[in-house]
């Protein structure tokens, strides 16, 4: 990419969100663009990082045997009402809604409804089953509360799966082959996260766990042994049983020992059971030639939501003015390099366009940062500012073709050459 072609500017950071420097950095750099409360606009950079982050849900959840599909997220509301779960959500305000000489439509919340739908024609056999379908697409709730720019808001990309079976047995295995899916999935998004014990709350079901990453910035508190890596929600406390609820489902016997932490949740597993096959007439025939409800299990990851967790802790300081940027992991970085020459000089600029064919050729993806009337000190400014992991500096230091590639998180520095730059950059 070249940095000529994105018309950007250069931003002087002020004022930033104390709570979320890195999403109020993407704002003021024109990265995120706002319309209204919980509404926001992707500029390429965090939109190539939100593909990225979509990339490794897709790949990891395939290599588990799941099958990716993709389902409306305008619906008609016969099949909210044939849920019974229309007029709790248009009492709460969470649905946005349409009418129309055609009927009345639903922007989707989430998508228990609009699967069971999808599969009920599809999956009439036991021969059929076990089986996961997964979607990622936008969701729409009105949030009266947004919160934390994309970590709350009224749009949003989302991660749902769901898993039919033929019986509760099977149903924990699925329910456990996505969980291993997710844990993957986060670490190699770079986020360590925690699945903690949950309560279902107006999903239902027997047994769910929220996947929760340590932060200060989240609105969740939970209670956590760090020398078991165990935790739990809070709202399991609240239950009358949640004693004997703790030991049957998940073996925990003392909570003594857990301490308070306050978390951000990015990931949600349930074990649903018949609760919506039954409310939608969802059934297979069983090998004795009868009619069977599926048993279900409904697992989501907010994207954007798991897109700004990244930014916020990817934030970096600069020592004098505090957060000044962010350096993205390599596994969901756009562009792995930033290539920054002196303008003035055609031999530099030359060599700057020659590094920067040749990663393209060989499937490096970089920025050439060949804006004009720019310092070359602005010009680095901006490099963390976009997440960039890598710098080279093609200026007066420059001797030939001998180049000095940089670390932008531990400053370090890799003397190489315009030849020997691929092997290091892979």
């Amino acid at each position: 990419m070249k940095l000529s072609q994105t018309g950007m500017g250069t931003t002087k950071l002020n004022n930033i969100d104390e709570m979320y420097p890195g999403q109020s950095i993407l704002l003021q750099t024109g990265q995120l663009v706002q319309y209204g409360a919980g509404l926001f606009g992707y500029n390429t950079i965090p939109l190539l990082v939100r593909r990225n982050v979509e990339k490794i849900i897709v790949e990891t959840l395939n290599k588990y045997g799941c099958i990716e599909v993709l389902l409306p997220t305008l619906q008609p509301d016969t099949i909210w009402k044939n849920s019974g779960r229309y007029e709790h959500y248009i009492q709460d305000g969470t649905m946005l809604i349409t009418e129309s000489n055609k009927g009345t439509f639903c922007l989707a919340p989430t998508g228990e409804e609009a699967m069971v739908e999808f599969v009920r024609e599809k999956l009439k056999s036991y021969k059929n089953l076990p089986v996961t379908f997964y979607q990622i697409g936008e969701k729409y709730r009105n949030e009266i509360r947004t919160r934390g720019y994309l970590l709350r808001g009224k749009a949003f990309p989302m991660l749902d799966a769901y898993s039919f079976d033929k019986d509760a047995e099977g149903m924990e295995k699925s329910y456990k082959n996505v969980r291993k899916a997710f844990l993957e999935i986060f670490e190699k998004i770079g986020l360590k996260v925690i699945p903690i014990v949950a309560n279902n709350g107006a999903m239902g079901g027997k047994k769910s766990e929220e996947f929760m990453l340590i932060s200060e910035q989240g609105e969740d508190k939970i209670l956590y042994d760090k020398d078991t890596g165990i935790g739990l929600n809070t709202e399991i406390l609240e239950r009358s049983d949640y004693k004997e609820y703790l030991k049957e489902e998940y073996g925990i016997d003392d909570i003594s020992k857990f301490k308070e932490i306050r978390t951000m949740e990015l990931g949600h597993i349930f074990q649903l059971g018949t609760r919506y096959s039954e409310m939608m007439n969802g059934k297979y025939i069983n090998q004795e030639g009868k009619e069977t409800l599926y048993y279900m299990g409904c697992y989501g990851i907010g994207v954007s939501r798991t897109v700004a967790a990244l930014y916020e802790q990817c934030v970096i300081n600069d020592e004098k003015w505090g957060p000044c940027g962010f350096v993205l992991p390599k596994s969901v970085a756009p562009y792995l390099l930033q290539i920054i020459p002196k303008i003035e000089d055609a031999e530099k600029v030359q060599i700057a366009n020659k590094l920067y064919n040749r990663l393209q050729e060989i499937g490096i993806d970089a920025i050439l940062d060949d804006r004009e009337n720019l310092t070359i000190g602005t010009k680095i400014k901006d490099s963390k500012v976009l997440g960039t992991p890598y710098l080279v500096v093609i200026g007066d230091k420059t001797e030939g073709e001998d180049l000095i590639i940089e670390n932008n998180l531990t400053g370090e520095k890799i003397k190489t050459t315009l030849n020997e730059v691929e092997k290091i950059l892979k």
